[in-house]
């Protein structure tokens, strides 16, 4: 233990021994803060100690399970919620100093469209909101323009570059999860509704009905012109039941199913008369 002797002229000893505690405390802050801060220690360093305080055997998509085999999605570091090892280095900040970013910052963001992003591996649906399609088209004095990628690009400049905080509110049938995402303390979903480039999802929330009421009275965004709303649109360009057979890839192997499909529509016809219409309009086969 280290104490800081002063000049032995000191008359007053309370002077004395108040100077000595002073620098005392000053010495104990300095040994605790420069052996227990990760002030020095690299990416890599943390990581590991990270990995070494997981109690289960599968911390990252890398580590080796007990039959040899990689744990993948079985990683605690893949599931959503629960523990969070540090497993790469983008889950680090400051590439000068390497301090750890203890509110684990999200760098790979993908923005889908108006009100859906992805950030690392997880879907993020924005709650209470409801932005044009990519495809849907609106218009302003006459003139039209692609609406969603319109409302997707104000997203974009919203979040640019900077950290994107998620609070979770519930994970839709899609899997998504169902969120209220924010750029420091601004709210992304109430910006895109309060500047025009998303509506009130009001089946759902009616959290951003007044934001909506002042991008409307304030014709803002797609307010300054005529639109559908999202939901209406994709009703109405909704693809057909049998949509889904164009997406296999061999021209034969879709011919094969459509006469499948077509043989148990008439089979179904003939038990139960139904799908009379439907039969009517049989799927044409090239042959």
């Amino acid at each position: 233990m280290v104490f800081f002797h002063f000049k032995k002229n000191f008359i007053n000893k309370k002077e004395y021994y108040l100077k000595n505690l002073f620098f005392f405390n000053f010495f104990l802050t300095f040994v605790f803060f420069t052996s227990n801060t990760c002030v020095g220690k690299t990416p890599e360093q943390l990581i590991n100690e990270s990995i070494a305080k997981y109690p289960g055997q599968c911390p990252c998509p890398y580590s080796i399970m007990t039959n040899g085999k990689k744990c993948g999605k079985r990683s605690a570091y893949s599931k959503l919620g629960g523990y969070e090892p540090l497993c790469y280095e983008s889950d680090f900040i400051g590439k000068k100093d390497k301090r750890l970013n203890t509110s684990r910052l999200i760098n790979n963001i993908r923005i889908i469209d108006g009100d859906t992003i992805h950030i690392d591996k997880i879907k993020y649906r924005l709650h209470g909101i409801d932005a044009p399609e990519m495809k849907q088209i609106c218009e302003i004095n006459k003139k039209k323009y692609n609406c969603g990628v319109k409302s997707r690009d104000f997203l974009n400049s919203l979040i640019g570059s900077k950290f994107v905080r998620c609070e979770q509110k519930d994970v839709d049938r899609y899997k998504r999860v169902v969120a209220e995402c924010f750029v420091g303390n601004t709210n992304i979903n109430k910006e895109l509704v309060r500047n025009g480039w998303a509506l009130a999802y009001k089946d759902y929330s009616s959290d951003y009905i007044l934001d909506e009421k002042f991008a409307s009275e304030n014709r803002l965004g797609i307010w300054e012109g005529r639109f559908i709303h999202p939901k209406k649109w994709r009703k109405l360009n909704k693809a057909p039941e049998d949509s889904w057979i164009e997406f296999i890839p061999y021209v034969e192997t879709r011919k094969y199913v459509k006469l499948v499909l077509e043989y148990a529509l008439v089979y179904d016809w003939i038990l139960n008369k139904k799908n009379t219409i439907r039969v009517s309009q049989l799927i044409n086969i090239d042959k």
